[in-house]
């Protein structure tokens, strides 16, 4: 109905129009979802005191470069410094990954997402070799990044003969799955950061808000009723689990910063 589509318009409109100068935002998660068969990517912030917050949405998959590009130059445009120190957690979507290091260059540190990863390498398995190649993952990711690089490593070889394709996904990217490790991040923390789930979790909101609608008639009217779903979800949003240590996040990405405030 017309009241609905105005509904949804001024709800998407109050999501990207939403200025961010004043938030340190310390972490920033950007993943892809899809309703309705529509893919839209969400960009989600996490701010010095572990507060989160919808910075914004965009048509399209994080594999469409200029969606992507489109979506950071939003962000620059509401007062997100892109050239703050900070850490950014995404899928394997290289034109994402490239499309930060242009605008952020060295402030960026980037964290894989670890469910992403585990789920690339054993789609491309059998059953019963997948149950196994999740747990070695699994494992390997709980070890520091000198010894749980060297793990997965050798997984790839050992998959390498047989399963080729699941050989490179373990080992593209590997540092990357690492960032938080080398960053001295553990614990609750860790955890949080290390998967997009911060964006996935709302979801259920967002399926229920554009659930209402029965026939989608375009990519935008998706993004419309996800922005909706998006802040009806950030009523109910906690602070990042392990938020009692950003501390230490910050600490690691901003150690002159922090050396300085410690002199002042």
């Amino acid at each position: 109905s017309r009241h609905f589509v105005k509904q949804s318009a001024q709800a998407l409109a109050k999501l990207m129009n939403r200025s961010f100068a004043d938030v340190d935002l310390v972490a920033i998660y950007v993943d892809g979802i899809i309703v309705a068969k529509h893919h839209i990517i969400a960009a989600i912030g996490v701010d010095a005191q572990g507060a989160k917050h919808v910075l914004g949405l965009a048509s399209g998959s994080s594999e469409n470069a200029r969606v992507v590009k489109d979506l950071l130059a939003s962000l620059a445009e509401r007062g997100v410094d892109l050239n703050v120190p900070r850490l950014w957690v995404i899928d394997g979507s290289k034109a994402l990954r490239s499309a930060i290091e242009q605008r952020c260059g060295d402030a960026a540190k980037v964290q894989r997402c670890r469910i992403h990863k585990t789920r690339n390498v054993t789609e491309r398995l059998p059953k019963d070799k997948a149950h196994q190649v999740r747990w070695v993952m699994t494992q390997a990711f709980k070890l520091d990044a000198v010894k749980g690089k060297a793990k997965l490593k050798d997984l790839a070889r050992q998959l390498k003969a047989q399963h080729p394709d699941a050989a490179a996904s373990v080992i593209e990217g590997l540092d990357e799955m690492f960032t938080i490790t080398e960053l001295g991040i553990s614990g609750e923390l860790a955890r949080s950061l290390s998967t997009t789930n911060v964006i996935e979790s709302p979801n259920s909101v967002v399926r229920r808000v554009s659930g209402r609608v029965t026939n989608y008639k375009s990519a935008d009217m998706a993004v419309r009723w996800t922005a909706a779903g998006f802040l009806e979800a950030q009523k109910s949003f906690r602070k990042l689990r392990g938020h009692a240590q950003m501390n230490s996040l910050i600490n690691a990405l901003r150690p002159k910063v922090q050396s300085l405030k410690k002199a002042a």
